[in-house]
């Protein structure tokens, strides 16, 4: 019965990726074009994960009161619009057209926005057992979007030239409109009744609720911040080109995300979630190390890609193991995760960033990396205080162990 709404879901979890991940592709063309700085496409990011915050924590209770279908398809109107603007910024805003790229970035990042808050509410609502495979499968689907979006964006550019841009984005348009009409026809399984949900007071009183939103803050800063790395140290480390970057930094690391989260979902529970999870969040301990700390700079990037195997599950492995914990939460509950998730995803890469830049040299304690040069060195200092991400995550797991006896 629900086969239509699920397929439908995991379309919304790779137009999300797309959303998030498209403009980035751009960023450079921008700055060419618009003649804007660093700093503006750096802002550009920021206002792409607070405006998600925001919309995740604002739209909660209005789901609960008016079901999911009405904002799930705002979502995607909302991507849409802000394609079109995205498109069209250089007409649309001829005074400033970093204004354009500001209006467009808030208005498709609440879609996205809307995407994290609603898509695992409306799989987590339909009824049976198989609840962990189907969310572990829905976040791959914003992997194989992201290995898609950069394989596909970067043909695009090659064969129809940087100045089409625009024609680059109205045709990325195309698959949230598409799927606006598809959620217009899906059924929806019926939402927890207001008198059974559970109050928003009694979950932030939760100690465990406190370890699962800490637990899923260093999971986002434990992915988001290798992923968006990889490609910058495939660049510095290896001599690669921005696009070859992409590919096989950016694209192999998302390819091992999405196939950690497509393996624990078509094994339908066959290992146990906190385990696999926490498996998964000690391989990321080694390959943050291992990556900051090894003479060569392949086995380095070797690192940064497999970290995207260990991460796969740290992020749907939280919502999961929120939902079953407190079942009767209603939207409240996945607001709060959504916001926590991307509050570390925004400040993860932003540490490392600032690791590099005011203590470019913490590796120099590993005598063997003195051949590396300043850039290389600031990084993997970076890579390193990245470290801290993984280990906690395994230490609030290990506390959540405790609190179910297990």
């Amino acid at each position: 019965m629900y086969k239509k709404t699920i397929s439908a879901c995991y379309l919304g979890s790779f137009i999300m990726a797309v959303a998030c991940n498209l403009s980035p592709l751009l960023y450079v063309t921008f700055m060419a074009e618009f003649g804007i700085t660093f700093e503006q496409v750096g802002r550009l990011t920021l206002l792409n994960f607070f405006t998600q915050i925001i919309t995740s924590l604002s739209f909660s209770k209005p789901t609960d009161r008016h079901g999911a279908r009405p904002f799930v398809t705002l979502a995607h109107f909302m991507v849409f619009l802000g394609f079109l603007l995205l498109a069209f910024s250089r007409q649309l805003f001829s005074f400033n057209p970093y204004v354009g790229l500001m209006v467009a970035t808030v208005i498709y990042s609440v879609g996205a926005g809307l995407f994290e808050l609603l898509l695992n509410i409306i799989i987590l609502n339909i009824p049976g057992d198989a609840k962990e495979s189907a969310t572990s499968l829905l976040h791959s689907f914003y992997a194989w979007g992201l290995i898609v979006t950069v394989v596909i964006t970067t043909i695009l550019i090659k064969v129809l030239g940087r100045a089409n841009w625009p024609a680059i984005i109205l045709i990325w348009s195309i698959l949230p409109l598409f799927n606006f009409f598809n959620f217009m026809r899906v059924p929806f399984a019926p939402q927890v009744s207001e008198e059974k949900r559970t109050r928003l007071t009694q979950l932030v009183s939760s100690r465990y609720f406190i370890l699962v939103i800490l637990g899923i803050a260093v999971g986002g800063a434990t992915e988001v911040s290798m992923s968006q790395w990889t490609s910058t140290f495939a660049e510095s480390t290896l001599g690669l080109s921005k696009e070859v970057g992409d590919l096989v930094g950016l694209c192999l690391f998302a390819l091992l995300l999405g196939t950690a989260r497509a393996i624990f979902g078509a094994w339908k529970g066959k290992f146990p979630l906190l385990g696999a999870m926490t498996a998964g969040a000690l391989l990321c301990v080694v390959c943050y190390l291992v990556a900051a700390l090894s003479p060569s700079p392949m086995v380095s990037l070797a690192a940064c890609v497999l970290c995207g195997l260990g991460s796969g599950l740290l992020w749907p492995g939280s919502v999961v193991n929120a939902a079953n914990h407190f079942p009767l939460a209603g939207a409240s509950l996945f607001a709060l995760l959504a916001a926590g998730g991307n509050v570390g995803a925004a400040v993860g890469p932003w540490l490392i960033g600032v690791t590099a830049d005011l203590a470019p040299t913490l590796v120099r304690v590993a005598p063997w990396l003195g051949h590396l040069t300043a850039s290389e060195m600031a990084l993997r200092s970076g890579m390193l205080v990245g470290t801290l991400f993984p280990s906690l995550m395994v230490f609030f797991l290990w506390r959540m162990k405790r609190a179910n006896g297990r």
